[in-house]
């Protein structure tokens, strides 16, 4: 099966930090993939990279049997990746509907009117949030507001699906659904790449998972064998004292 998305040897260096090191990874079709690691190994930087928001000083994406390194955001957005972030930044004074119907307008394919106000409407259903649909997004809470940052992404109609840290700050309860929204979006067959430091949920969404520490790939696979190598435990909890 062709990969859905391709790094190879992407690197990032801001004057003498490199943030980002020679990593190299396939993203499968279809799959959840996992990107895990301390804060500051360099994750929202790759992910800033792919969706165009960074060039990278080396390596390249392909996306499908394209290359799109260091195309602009708006245009790999049309093209069928969509970033969602960890802080949320809707538009405040539009309506809920509102904010989707901009990026059901400016989405992959774009759409009349008519056409991406139905879009926005099913979106809204379909992320549990067509009751607060009149309401400015100012007046959301942050999981309805996550949800709206989930939704505006879909509005877009991405094959691809980065989600930056979707569970950040929600309680149990939150993350559950969010969860379960993340595993509805995977069933209809968008790929999702995700960041995200809630473990048990990274863990049990995944089909996959990457580690990065210090801006290197240290690990790739499956999330059980991932969880128990011993450079992934040392990532996060340094080094056995001796003696």
């Amino acid at each position: 099966m062709t990969p859905a998305l391709v790094l190879a040897g992407i690197t990032k260096r801001f004057g003498g930090l490199q943030a980002v090191q020679d990593v190299t990874a396939e993203i499968a079709s279809g799959q959840i993939t996992g990107l895990i690691g301390p804060n500051g190994a360099g994750k929202t930087t790759i992910f800033r990279i792919i969706s165009g928001a960074m060039r990278p000083t080396a390596g390249r994406i392909v996306f499908g049997d394209r290359e799109i390194t260091g195309w602009s955001p708006h245009a790999v957005c049309r093209l069928g990746i969509c970033l969602t972030h960890q802080i949320v930044r809707p538009f405040p004074d539009l309506t809920v509907l509102e904010n989707v119907l901009v990026s059901a307008s400016f989405g992959s394919g774009g759409r009349l009117r008519h056409s991406a106000g139905a879009e926005a409407e099913a979106v809204l259903e379909f992320t549990g949030l067509i009751a607060r649909r009149d309401l400015p997004a100012s007046a959301l809470t942050l999981a309805e507001r996550k949800r709206l940052e989930i939704a505006r992404a879909l509005a877009t109609r991405p094959s691809v699906l980065l989600l930056d840290e979707v569970l950040a700050g929600l309680n149990p309860a939150e993350s559950q659904r969010a969860v379960e929204l993340v595993r509805q979006v995977k069933a209809r067959g968008v790929t999702i790449f995700m960041i995200e430091h809630v473990m048990r949920a990274v863990m049990a969404l995944s089909d996959r998972v990457l580690v990065i520490n210090h801006g290197r790939l240290i690990a790739d696979g499956p999330p059980a064998h991932v969880a128990d190598l011993p450079q992934v435990i040392e990532a996060y909890l340094g080094k056995r004292l001796e003696g």
